[in-house]
């Protein structure tokens, strides 16, 4: 069992920065994939980002060159920061861990709202 709580959501106009984080606790030796996702009103769920455990990371085309994914070698946190913020990135975005045990240990964060203005 893993348990994410993300913070550093809030406000912020276009063309600022943002910085959240996901503090996990539990199983995380376990801990292999960490992600971050994120859903605007009325639209799916997206993959944001990924960094797996060997580091490796993945970003989704909208966000490429001004997002970075970060995580710690011990799996407690997994950070996402956010440059040139435009008005489509407003969504709630959740932190995602999947376990080496197998595809279905995965935990989702409640979720943290960003929110940019124009």
């Amino acid at each position: 069992q893993v348990q994410l709580v993300e913070s550093g959501g809030g406000l912020v106009q276009a063309g600022g920065s943002l910085r959240l984080s996901c503090a996990a606790t539990g199983s995380i030796v376990s801990i292999n994939n960490m992600a971050w996702h994120r859903q605007a009103p009325g639209k799916q769920r997206e993959l944001v980002a990924t960094i797996a455990s060997t580091g490796y990371t993945n970003y989704a085309d909208s966000v490429k060159g001004r997002f970075t994914i970060s995580r710690d070698n011990a799996n407690t946190a997994v950070n996402l920061e956010m440059n040139s913020l435009k008005p489509e990135d407003t969504a709630v975005y959740y932190c995602y861990a999947d376990l080496r045990l197998g595809p279905m240990y995965r935990y989702w964060g409640q979720g943290t709202q960003v929110t940019v203005s124009s």
